[in-house]
């Protein structure tokens, strides 16, 4: 059974002046979830296309008056219309039909005869390439306004959203307020030339990895050398066929989005393995102190809890729920003598004790995937009116998150045995945790646990 829900939002229409095969194919997407709106000529379709919105059209190519390679080449010369990819089908299949096609502008070209067993996979391929296209943005930095044009126009047509600059300097104050996918850059500019654009992108950490492509018309291989060595990734020389500019681009960013998922990839994975190994120094802890056993996951799913009555988003919340069960992890660095003291600490065993928030802080610092942590763990014990530890910060200079968890951790704390006392009943230590609001725990914070009474998800 296919699974609808990637389709749901997509709107396609269909081209056929047979309504047999328009009915059958859009019979066919509609099983998947797609919204189909269907034309019976080029002419019909190219009114729908002029006032309504599509992701994708698929055109038959044989079609009496205004064929699919007449409507497919009006689309791309329409502003409205030229970034919509379209697909053609027929059964015109030999290499000549193929290649009109594709200079008509066409992403794809099927046979009539391939379209039951391969449409689906297609249209998929040809969305997930359009989509991308629609969230990248390509910087032309270019003195000649019709290159310029030329070049917008054809990365227009294929989705790409362009911003222009005449120069060096004017892209300058682009990248102040927009951080392009790609640049494309001319080197004979006034003001700031490419070559003088080239080394101020790539002496900023923050767009030194901005993938830079030279357009020139100096083809001498020694200037292409030092715009290499200046950082730029690719040359193409001018004149150039848009298509070929448009390819390499395509190319580029195609490279660098595998190159981008291989290294989020490859951090999962160490971020994994470390995360095993914390775990284990968790389950280390724990089996080393029987009273605060399961503390740390009560402390997480409170925490979690409040983060969700508070609209945070998902993937914050998920970091949230990891940071609460990470929380206690600096007191795998405690002596047992003073964890497990069954009396009063002295003043000194305290500040031990005390310790333990930096020293969380220390184990996860070397891995970069659990930065966003690390505050969660080294100010959950501040106190809001400036009296906690390490940083005796208070307030909202408390970070979000390490507020949040201090209430978790507070109640289970209250309502758990300890080694120096049995644990509290829930009317008690709800009070106390009211009393602390504003003093110790953020009334905020308070106000969520207490309103949609979090405890009895315990």
């Amino acid at each position: 059974m296919i699974d609808k829900a990637p389709w749901k939002k997509q709107r396609i229409l269909v081209v056929d002046d047979s309504s047999f095969i328009r009915k059958a194919l859009a019979h066919q997407l509609e099983e998947i979830g797609i919204e189909v709106v269907q034309a019976g000529s080029g002419e019909e379709a190219f009114k729908h296309a002029s006032t309504e919105d599509f992701d994708l059209i698929i055109t038959d190519v044989d079609m009496p008056a205004m064929d699919g390679l007449e409507l497919c080449a009006k689309l791309k010369k329409t502003p409205r219309t030229q970034h919509i990819p379209v697909i053609m089908l027929s059964n015109l299949d030999d290499d000549s039909d193929i290649e009109k096609g594709f200079l008509s502008g066409a992403s794809l070209y099927i046979s009539k005869a391939e379209a039951k067993e391969f449409i689906i996979e297609s249209i998929g391929k040809v969305l997930s390439k359009s989509t991308t296209h629609k969230e990248q943005i390509i910087l032309v930095v270019e003195d000649s306004r019709t290159i310029r044009s030329v070049v917008n126009k054809g990365l227009n047509e294929v989705g790409f959203r362009v911003i222009a600059a005449e120069n060096g300097a004017k892209a300058m104050d682009v990248l102040s307020y927009c951080t392009p996918d790609l640049i494309l850059s001319d080197i004979d500019m006034p003001i700031m030339n490419g070559e003088e654009f080239c080394r101020a992108v790539h002496a900023s950490p923050v767009f030194s990895a901005i993938p830079f492509v030279v357009m020139s018309a100096n083809n001498d291989r020694p200037i292409m050398r030092r715009m290499m060595h200046f950082g730029a990734d690719a040359y193409i020389v001018k004149p150039f066929n848009i298509d070929q500019l448009v390819i390499l681009v395509e190319k580029i960013l195609s490279d660098r989005l595998l190159l981008i998922s291989k290294e989020k990839e490859s951090l999962e994975k160490e971020r994994a393995l470390i995360l095993a190994s914390i775990t284990s120094l968790c389950c280390a802890l724990e089996a080393r102190d029987a009273y605060t056993r399961g503390h740390s996951e009560a402390v997480a799913e409170i925490a979690a809890q409040i983060a969700k009555h508070m609209d945070i988003k998902h993937e914050d919340i998920e970091v949230i729920k990891l940071g609460g069960r990470l929380h206690d992890i600096g007191k795998i660095g405690i002596l047992d003598s003073i964890l497990l003291k069954p009396g009063k600490l002295s003043a000194e065993e305290f500040e031990m004790i005390r310790r333990h928030p930096v020293i969380g802080a220390e184990i996860l610092q070397p891995v970069p995937s659990l930065a966003k942590i690390i505050p969660l763990v080294l100010h959950h014990h501040e106190r809001i009116d400036g009296k906690g530890y390490p940083n005796r910060i208070g307030g909202i200079k408390i970070p979000l998150w390490a507020r949040i968890t201090a209430v978790g951790d507070t109640f289970h704390a209250l309502t758990s045995d300890r080694p120096y006392r049995k644990g509290m009943e829930l009317g008690k230590a709800l009070q106390i945790i009211k009393e602390a609001s504003g003093t110790q725990l953020c009334p905020d914070c308070v106000n969520v646990f207490l309103e949609n009474a979090l405890w009895e998800n315990l």
